[in-house]
């Protein structure tokens, strides 16, 4: 599609909508109009309260002040995930964003934990695993390399960029869609207002949630359905009173009979919810196990929410582009969603400010790389559940049996043989990432590389103590969570 667009309409509110209008209105900086439809018939979604630390990045090149953000969205700090029960019942282990020292040639630290430090999690070498254990936080200095992320409220999240986005110009129209109007071309025209209006726009960036209302709905484009490798399809949310001063820095996702239960703490309530397949558990049962796990009052009636993993085959066709659940969506157990999100808006900007017209071979690419990005995180989801040894349910017995996508299957074949963490295009999680989920799932290599053992087992040994002792010694003169937040906060 060769075309400039300097009328761009955005279809739907919510954290993907109003985080696409602030980019926009903030990296074109006037050069195209900027509008926002949000429409009483497509509902946002809102639960989705935990991140990956390129929301950070996010933040930044829209100019938001952190203090400001945490303040608006009663956020929280989160240095990764705690898996419980997902090896095995009683059994736990973190995915922080934090690193193992070296990855790579003779000097390669995990290998000689492995053998050294038997008994010890691999995390005790990892500082923000540490602080994360031990409930401490502070701001990463240049001396100790680590990236975090939060947890908030995605709705508060949602109505502060709106303010942001219309303070640089965005303009803001309430409305329920009844009619999409095409063009000629098969793009989309113009949307059709139950009052009456007409919006017209050259860009349509689809927002709408689930229902994906342009491109989905009015361009049919297909869906391309994850369910088979990750059968989960319902989730009950539920907020609960926070109880208790102190706040962990992590995410919580328990294993469960036929899914997890996810637990997120903010400023002001602490977030429950209960993903599961309803091929394994009926709706009733998974919400009891829910309300049976909440650490406070119930704010409100659970709330449930049922959705298939995937996502549509094109994410850019003709002048419509669907960003957020509209273009697909993977369940939340590693946060991935406003990442996605993220993602899509930084394809975007990079074809609009490109600064000349657009060709269909570099939609094509925007394409490909998009639904390779589905495909590995999907894929390093997938490894939470296929590295079980549960076998005390249908779910779990399924899962560790099911076939798994080549993809996958090519780096475990790597990882097992030859302890090799073979990285492809388009991954979200690096090496480091994935190591995590192999040591804390207790899943190691069937060899490992002899150059590992030309370091002397005493030389190894010293240099894994004074690792981990300075990490521990490190993070005992770290604060307390809360109390490092609430100095943030002022």
């Amino acid at each position: 599609m060769s075309q400039k667009f300097d009328r761009i309409v955005v279809v739907g509110g919510g954290s993907a909508g109003w985080m696409t209008a602030t980019a926009l209105a903030t990296g074109l900086k006037g050069r195209a109009g900027v509008e926002v439809v949000e429409s009483e018939d497509i509902g946002i979604i809102g639960v989705g309260e935990a991140t990956f630390p390129s929301i950070r990045d996010y933040n930044r090149r829209v100019g938001i002040d952190e203090a400001e953000f945490l303040r608006a969205t009663q956020g929280t700090y989160k240095l990764g995930i705690r898996f419980c029960d997902w090896l095995a019942q009683g059994h736990d282990y973190f995915h922080t964003f934090g690193h193992f020292g070296n990855l790579f040639g003779s000097q390669t630290l995990w290998p000689q934990h492995r053998r050294l430090e038997k008994g010890l999690p691999l995390g005790v070498q990892c500082l923000p695993t540490v602080m994360a254990m031990k409930g401490r936080f502070v701001l990463p200095q240049e001396q100790a390399h680590f990236k975090y992320a939060y947890h908030f409220d995605a709705i508060q999240y949602g109505a502060f960029l709106r303010k942001l986005a219309m303070q640089r110009g965005a303009r803001h129209t309430q409305g329920r869609i009844v009619e999409v109007l095409r063009r000629p071309d098969g793009g989309v025209a113009a949307l059709q207002l139950d009052d009456g209006r007409r919006i017209e726009g050259d860009l349509f960036v689809d927002c709408s949630g689930f229902r994906s209302l342009l491109l989905g709905g009015a361009l049919g484009e297909p869906f391309v359905d994850f369910s088979h490798w990750l059968p989960v399809d319902r989730a009950w949310a539920c907020p609960c009173e926070r109880t208790g001063e102190e706040l962990t820095p992590y995410t919580q996702a328990t294993a469960l009979e036929a899914g997890w239960a996810w637990r997120i703490p903010l400023q002001n309530r602490t977030g429950h919810g209960h993903v599961f397949s309803s091929r394994f558990i009926d709706e009733d049962r998974a919400r009891e196990q829910l309300l049976a796990r909440l650490d406070g009052k119930p704010l409100v009636e659970p709330r449930l929410l049922r959705f298939t993993t995937g996502h549509r085959e094109r994410f850019w066709v003709h002048n419509v582009v669907a960003i957020g659940l509209s273009a697909g969506f993977l369940e939340p157990l590693e946060s991935t969603s406003i990442y996605l999100i993220q993602d899509g808006i930084d394809r975007l900007m990079t074809a609009l400010m490109a600064g000349r017209p657009l060709h269909e071979d570099e939609l094509a690419l925007v394409n490909d790389g998009s639904a390779r990005r589905f495909s590995r995180i999907r894929d390093f989801i997938i490894l939470h559940y296929c590295l079980t040894r549960r076998r005390d349910s249908e779910l779990w017995r399924h899962v560790a049996t099911m076939e798994l996508p080549e993809t996958l299957a090519y780096k475990l074949a790597l990882w097992r043989e030859c302890g090799v963490l073979h990285m492809q295009d388009e991954e979200s999680f690096d090496a480091t990432s994935w190591l995590a989920i192999h040591a804390g799932m207790d899943h190691w290599p069937e060899r490992d590389d002899p150059v590992f053992a030309e370091v002397p087992a005493e030389r190894a040994a010293l240099v894994l103590s004074r690792r981990r002792a300075a990490i521990a010694a490190s993070v005992e003169r770290m604060p307390q969570h809360h109390r490092m937040l609430k100095q943030v906060l002022g």
